[in-house]
């Protein structure tokens, strides 16, 4: 299946230019931006699967995959800057371009970037809809500071050989490689302090600036949780208590189950529990969006 994109730059750094495909369904069109996963230690705009883009185009939307800077070459803050610079591109810049209906916006993300997505409905300019693919909104948990009983039945990395593909300098698309060096963090429950450059005990304060279960307003998107309830990376409730949280919140939000799913499950597209999740997955955009 081929589906034809435009890659633009979407941010310029002194080190690095930051990319965006673009998949453009027509004038007008609602848009939905799309943060890959990777831990924000790898990954890549180019991960968004084709199938995906079809079932959204298909429904009507535009779609933009962004890339942003990785941990741990570029600061923690600066990787949420490039979510809203890919946010304020879209509405200025992209718009002109593409005349896409920028007041009908859409961030959709996966694991890390479902956390980046929540962390965008806690900014001064937020989208209408967030959907989260077995994302994360509380980074301080115990999940995250602690060694992980699953990663850790496998053989223990060593730190100079998983920091052996990092460089010195930004990187705005990460290897799988990479990889190696997420396995280190989790198997040592070190991924908050080596990913965020904070202490968690000492910048616990300027920690939760950064952790959507401590910032949801009266003001935050309505969101939906996609997730599965054997995930062994991203623990089932990271999903469960924000929806719980943005429900006693008043946010309109609603939680799919996908029984007996790990994670990264919407990459069998091809299974019917999948299908039937990216069936309400589209309701709810056209809900919020069209």
């Amino acid at each position: 299946m081929k589906m034809i994109s435009e890659t633009k730059v979407y941010k310029r750094t002194e080190q690095s230019s930051i990319y965006a495909d673009i998949y453009y369904h027509g004038s007008q069109t609602p848009v939905i931006i799309y943060i890959h996963s990777g831990a924000l230690i790898f990954g890549t705009r180019k991960w968004l699967p084709i199938e995906q883009v079809e079932i959204f185009k298909n429904a009507g939307f535009s779609i933009i995959s962004i890339d942003y800077r990785l941990a741990p070459e570029t600061n923690f803050q600066l990787i949420i800057g490039d979510i809203e610079d890919a946010l304020n591109w879209v509405r200025s810049t992209a718009s002109k371009m593409y005349d896409f209906n920028t007041d009908k916006i859409a961030l959709i993300g996966s694991s890390a970037g479902a956390y980046l997505s929540l962390v965008s409905g806690t900014m001064e300019y937020r989208p209408n809809a967030i959907v989260s693919f077995y994302g994360y909104g509380d980074i301080l948990g115990k999940w995250y500071s602690e060694p992980s009983e699953f990663y850790c039945k496998r053989p223990i990395v060593n730190l100079v050989e998983a920091e052996k593909y990092l460089s010195d300098y930004e990187v705005s698309e990460g290897s799988w490689e990479r990889f190696d060096y997420y396995l280190w963090c989790r198997q040592h429950g070190t991924w908050v302090e080596k990913v965020t450059g904070f202490d968690r005990d000492i910048d616990s304060e300027l920690l939760r600036k950064y952790n959507p279960i401590d910032n949801i307003s009266k003001s935050f998107p309505p969101t939906l949780f996609l997730h599965g309830n054997k995930d062994t990376d991203v623990p089932y409730e990271q999903s469960l208590i924000m929806y719980e949280k943005l429900r006693k919140n008043g946010i309109e939000t609603d939680l799919i189950t996908v029984d007996g799913a790990d994670h990264v499950f919407d990459q069998n597209i091809n299974d019917v529990h999948v299908k039937i999740a990216f069936e309400k997955t589209v309701e709810f955009l056209k809900k919020h969006l069209c």
